[in-house]
C-alpha cells in the first residue's frame, strides 16, 4: 500500500478513528520496544518514580479527565 493510498483511507475515517491512528503512530515513535535495553531503562525509571511517590491515583486521573471534557 502506498503512502497516497494510506492518506486516502485516513481522509475517509471519522475523528475517533483518526485519533486512534495518531496515538498509535506517536507511540511507535516514542515508546521503546518491549524487552530492549531502552525499554528496561524506561521501566526502571518509571518504577523509581512510583516508589518516590511521583504518580497519580485513579481518582486524580478521573478528575483530570473530567476537567478536559468540560
Amino acid at each position: 500500500m502506498s503512502v497516497a493510498e494510506i492518506k486516502k483511507r485516513l481522509s475517509k475515517m471519522n475523528v475517533r478513528q483518526r485519533r486512534a491512528i495518531r496515538t498509535f503512530l506517536i507511540d511507535l515513535e516514542t515508546e521503546p520496544k518491549v524487552g530492549t535495553v531502552a525499554w528496561k531503562r524506561e521501566m526502571a525509571r518509571r518504577i523509581d518514580e512510583m516508589k518516590a511517590g511521583n504518580f497519580y491515583t485513579m481518582d486524580e486521573v478521573r478528575a483530570l479527565i473530567d476537567q478536559r471534557r468540560r
